[in-house]
């Protein structure tokens, strides 16, 4: 069965993401030395992605 075309598409729109997801933002945050592993993962601050 193939995929209707107008499915095929929505994909491709999809922009740049601004904030990084909680994996992207701890393994930035163990990189810099911020993140104590006490507290959690929860209630992280936000972080932003670089630009390119």
């Amino acid at each position: 069965m193939s995929l209707n075309r107008s499915l095929k598409v929505s994909a491709k729109l999809t922009g740049k993401r601004s904030v990084m997801k909680r994996d992207e933002r701890i393994a930035k945050m163990v990189a810099d030395k911020k993140f104590d592993e006490k507290k959690g993962a929860l209630g992280i601050p936000k972080t932003l992605v670089g630009k390119a």
